[in-house]
């Protein structure tokens, strides 16, 4: 029975470095500075995307983060009437929140992409959005740097 439990052992820790050797390696950065987003396989650049971050007073947050939530679509409600800032969006297709209320995510009420828009979400054409919404896995790091463009 030892020499089995032994052998199963082996086998298990073959196979978990087997799987860990071959495993690919993604990750999502954001450039605040110049609006974009790469999608990297193993160091290499899979997709690169114009988005619109946060407005200058509603900046998108830096550091790194794990998605926590994925939503083929969501209503999103913010913002201050007070303020002139409220929205109330219906079905925001393919949402990635990855930090309290921020979230990448596909636009439909805008196409003015390369400059800052949202009130600090990652705004995606809609159909960049569907890749990364398919692509990205909740291990998958996005890791946000930059400064927003204030023009």
């Amino acid at each position: 029975m030892k020499i089995l439990a032994a052998l199963f052992g082996v086998v298990i820790l073959f196979l978990t470095s087997y799987v860990t050797a071959f495993a690919v390696e993604k990750r999502v950065e954001v450039d605040l500075t110049n609006q974009r987003l790469y999608a990297l396989e193993d160091n290499r650049i899979i997709y690169n995307f114009t988005v619109s971050t946060g407005k200058p007073w509603w900046p998108t947050p830096t550091g790194t983060f794990l998605p926590w939530i994925k939503l083929l679509s969501t209503r999103m409600i913010g913002g201050s009437w007070a303020a002139g800032t409220y929205y109330n969006l219906p079905n925001v297709p393919y949402v990635v929140y990855f930090y309290q209320g921020y979230g990448l995510h596909g636009t439909y009420w805008h196409s003015n992409f390369g400059f800052p828009m949202s009130h600090g979400c990652v705004n995606l054409r809609t159909a960049d959005a569907e890749r990364i919404y398919y692509w990205i896995e909740m291990t998958t790091p996005i890791t946000i740097y930059g400064a927003t463009p204030q023009g």
